[in-house]
């Protein structure tokens, strides 16, 4: 099974210290977001785990327990975008943590996110292609993939704040086609995460990273190349403070759990079906 460390909150930044716990533990519980009675539970050991994928915007605090998962398999989904904190309220300094991090953890392990790319007053067409090229001179040679995608309206999240100015299905294409080369210049390969921007097509959890075979996920969108993964995050639990993202709803977070506890999010009330899930 591959685990996904998560689309649902910002694991490595947030949780590296619980993460690190429960994999000494070997296992870790999981609610169903839909249906909290029903509770997974996933074991977290090297016969048991294909690999793990983590998605974050800051691995600095995941990096210095790192060697403790040096029996398993696992790559980075790094978000690392242009904006500054009036759309990322609470991501550390880019120069200073960000890209630090990203740089110590290996080309062949990291994956580059330039998502959500949305144009306002502010972020123009002209910034993100200033910027992209920035970072792309920066993250040379310590990745060889990247991948892209543009802004969705989920109905958790009010981006009227944002006052994005509405692209075309062709402008979007025109501009990933600008940074793709970019990309390509510094040895990167850019591709898109389940749109059709004329780009390849991202597998954000594949299979091939880890020499396993597995069916798509179903549970992702159409054009979305993943293949199936157990994700262990909890939405409203992370306080990144970024104004696009889906994974709070309307902004609210849970209390940071305790980071011994079996789960994120709130605890057990003793009423759930537990089920193993590998």
């Amino acid at each position: 099974m591959i685990v996904s460390a998560s689309r649902r909150t910002d694991i490595p930044a947030l949780f590296s210290d619980w993460f690190y716990n429960r994999v000494g533990k070997g296992f870790v519980l999981l609610k169903n977001p839909y249906n909290p009675q029903q509770v997974g539970r996933v074991t977290l050991t090297p016969d048991k785990v294909d690999g793990f994928v983590f998605w974050t915007k800051n691995a600095a605090p995941m990096l210095r327990r790192i060697h403790e998962l040096d029996q398993f398999k696992y790559y980075f989904q790094f978000t690392i975008t242009p904006y500054g904190r009036d759309v990322e309220a609470n991501i550390p300094d880019k120069n200073e943590v960000v890209i630090p991090a990203f740089q110590q953890i290996g080309a062949d392990k990291v994956i580059w996110r330039y998502d959500p790319i949305f144009i306002n007053e502010r972020y123009t067409w002209d910034y993100h292609v200033r910027a992209f090229t920035e970072l792309c001179e920066k993250l040379e040679g310590y990745t060889h993939k990247a991948v892209t995608s543009f802004v969705d309206a989920y109905r958790t999240v009010d981006l009227r704040p944002l006052n994005i100015q509405p692209l075309t299905d062709e402008q979007k294409a025109q501009l990933a086609k600008q940074l793709a080369e970019i990309a390509a210049s510094h040895g990167i390969v850019l591709s898109s995460c389940a749109e059709e921007l004329g780009l390849p097509h991202s597998s954000c959890i594949d299979g091939k990273m880890f020499g396993v075979v597995k069916p798509k996920d179903r549970n992702q969108r159409g054009l979305c190349g993943c293949v199936e993964s157990v994700d262990i995050g909890a939405y409203s639990t992370c306080s990144n403070g970024c104004a696009y993202c889906y994974a709070n709803h309307y902004g609210y977070v849970q209390p940071k759990p305790d980071p011994g506890c079996d789960l994120l999010g709130p605890p057990l009330n003793g009423t759930e079906t537990i089920k193993q899930r590998n």
